[in-house]
């Protein structure tokens, strides 16, 4: 399990970003997983903020730093330092409002435009306000085949209710220890056949040994060629 003081030993650290529009959650969603926290009167962010949080997943001690960003073009200025070094990203729309999921494509374009293709960036897109279905605009296979189709994988959250927040943030970073973990194994192996930005497959069947109460729609490290689904 996590907890919630950062500033304990670890063995690994991680960069996470969360990008997505304006007024999806965002903030929320680090309040709740780094601090248990929620504000219905959540302000826009200006800048950047992090959070830090440690997680402890295969007798490993990982400590993430999580980044949000504000959503405003006016605030793109910041990017290339924003995504520099990171290592996972939660690309999050709200599930009420169409226009926040048809801008996906733009933050993962920018996303890819800005990450070190030499380690590529495990990528979970989240439908935010899931305590709002009610109100829902995105129908949820439209959102997963759209998760498949850019080698990321999908799950719905609600920073308000809790619902997935915990898995969600858990389930990235540990992906994230696991295709780092892979890459080291193929690279002391010397496995020069390897393209150099083909995407790594995670190991599924741990990931899913580890979580089985949510079946992620691809889990995969996310390493774009002409948006192109690398197998």
């Amino acid at each position: 399990m996590g907890g919630y003081v950062a500033d304990e030993e670890y063995d690994y650290l991680y960069k996470v970003v969360l990008i997505g529009d304006s007024r999806v959650g965002k903030t929320n969603l680090l309040a709740r997983f780094a601090k248990n926290e929620f504000s219905l009167h959540s302000k826009s962010t200006i800048g950047v903020e992090f959070a830090t949080r440690v997680i402890h997943f295969d007798g490993k001690t990982l400590k993430c730093q999580i980044w949000d960003t504000a959503g405003q073009d006016r605030y793109r200025a910041i990017t290339s330092a924003y995504y520099r070094g990171c290592v996972g990203a939660l690309v999050v729309y709200d599930i009420t409002q169409k226009e926040t999921f048809q801008n996906l494509d733009r933050w993962l374009n920018e996303l890819h435009d800005h990450m070190d293709h030499d380690n590529p960036v495990v990528v979970m897109l989240i439908g935010n306000k899931a305590d709002l279905a009610y109100l829902r605009v995105i129908p949820k296979d439209e959102a997963k085949a759209f998760a498949q189709k850019e080698n990321a994988f999908y799950m719905e959250t609600s920073a308000l209710d809790t619902l997935n927040v915990e898995t969600a943030f858990r389930k990235l970073v540990t992906q994230v220890y696991i295709t780092k973990d892979k890459n080291k194994h193929c690279e002391d192996m010397d496995i020069a056949s390897i393209p150099k930005r083909q995407s790594v497959k995670g190991d599924h069947e741990s990931f899913e040994d580890s979580y089985s109460d949510t079946d992620p729609s691809s889990i995969r490290s996310y390493a774009r060629l002409e948006k192109e689904v690398i197998s």
